[in-house]
């Protein structure tokens, strides 16, 4: 079964944490749905932190659609982190844009 429609858009934001008493780098990641911000969390590298934005993105798209997202771990993502993502989830499809990409396609 795959869901028609128009594919849900989140946001997201990637960044790398500045040193601080921990004295390993870190990866900030958040998922932005509008004005809710539906998950975050650090991770200890970029690739862990991109693995856990599309986990997350996986399960809040099947939660929207009013699906259980069965393995949201097993999404696939499409493009580069950086810019626009295209995160398949089996039966649901999203989009993730940058964190402020939204206001830059609506004045341009």
């Amino acid at each position: 079964m795959v869901v028609a429609g128009e594919s849900l858009t989140f946001q997201y934001a990637l960044r790398e944490l500045p040193l601080g008493r921990f004295t390993f780098r870190r990866w900030r990641w958040e998922l932005w749905h509008g004005a809710v911000l539906r998950a975050s969390g650090w991770r200890t590298s970029p690739g862990h932190a991109e693995r856990a934005l599309r986990t997350a993105a996986s399960y809040w798209a099947h939660e929207a659609v009013g699906l259980a997202a069965l393995r949201p771990e097993m999404a696939s993502a499409r493009g580069r982190f950086g810019s626009v993502v295209h995160v398949d989830c089996g039966a649901v499809a999203c989009v993730l844009l940058p964190r402020g990409e939204e206001e830059l396609q609506a004045t341009g």
